[in-house]
């Protein structure tokens, strides 16, 4: 700092980059947009995979919880679908209107002079709609998405970093609920056997240690130079185990793993004026529609 201050030189700023998850991140969570997925995975889980009505509830919070998100666990799982058909039937119907530009936010993220990247584990079409929605869709210079961490439909199994053994590997299969090759994870809770794990997922998506570190290694992202910003506590802890400095989103209780808690996004001047705190001072945007990370550069 010294020799800074003799030759008039600024330090150097804490972060290269900050990393946002999308929804009820960019946007709260009383858009109703989160509320409606859920509704439509269900109903996806009955009328695509044929599961009873009255499992659904219950197979769903046992899926989440232990896999990071329902899709995850039903492959996980054994059932056997078409990724974009799951995203189209899962978005198609959600209440976008209910998504309005936000000039203040984009204010803040156009007079940020730090790389900016979204990292959700939605599909490309949600992510590009959403964020149009709000009139941020140059805010950003990349979006890493379902598709990036998930290229290719696949059947090999990918670590889970939530300190749970598994066994097994994920089977092709139709979908049907009453195939024998479905593991029955309300059972596996329901009666545990002595020894008995839960079969590994083949997609990869957060919280997964694993997913964050390739999502860190497409990007060329630095973690210990980054802010990560997300609405989900597990996903805000398993950032903090990568070495990325954490923001937790929608709440100003900050858990275990958070670095900061934020209300709302639109507090993020108020809670770190120094990211504002540069010698550049030009907005920084992207031309025409952000990109979408598609393959490991690094």
């Amino acid at each position: 700092m010294e020799y800074e201050d003799i030759y008039g030189l600024s330090p150097r700023p804490k972060y290269d980059c900050l990393l946002f998850d999308l929804d009820d991140t960019l946007y709260p969570l009383s858009s109703g947009l989160a509320k409606a997925c859920g509704n439509n995975i269900k109903d996806y889980m009955v009328e695509k995979l044929g599961i009873g009505k009255e499992k659904i509830v219950e197979l769903s919070n046992y899926l989440y919880k232990n896999y990071g998100t329902t899709m995850a666990g039903l492959r996980a799982v054994g059932y056997d679908f078409d990724y974009d058909d799951y995203h189209s039937y899962v978005h198609g119907g959600l209440p976008y209107e209910n998504l309005k530009p936000d000039p203040q936010l984009r204010s803040l993220l156009l007079t940020l002079p730090i790389r900016k990247i979204i990292f959700t584990n939605a599909d490309r079409v949600h992510a590009i709609k959403a964020l149009s929605k709000l009139g941020l869709e140059d805010c950003f210079e990349g979006i890493i998405c379902f598709e990036t961490l998930n290229p290719t439909h696949k059947n090999t199994v990918s670590d889970d970093e939530d300190d749970v053994e598994f066994l097994g590997s994920v089977s092709t299969t139709t979908g049907v609920a009453n195939n024998p090759e479905i593991f029955d994870i309300i059972g596996h809770f329901a009666d545990p056997k002595p020894g008995a794990t839960l079969p590994r997922t083949p997609i990869v998506c957060k919280p997964q240690d694993s997913a964050i570190e390739l999502a860190l290694k497409i990007a060329k992202i630095n973690p210990q130079r980054t802010l990560f910003f997300d609405d989900s506590v597990r996903n805000i802890q398993a950032g903090k185990r990568v070495g990325l400095h954490t923001v937790l989103v929608g709440t100003s209780q900050r858990p275990k793993g958070a670095d900061y808690a934020l209300e709302s996004i639109h507090n993020i001047k108020q809670a770190l004026p120094e990211l504002w705190e540069t010698d550049v001072k030009s907005d920084v945007s992207y031309a025409g529609q952000v990109a979408v990370e598609t393959s490991v550069t690094a």
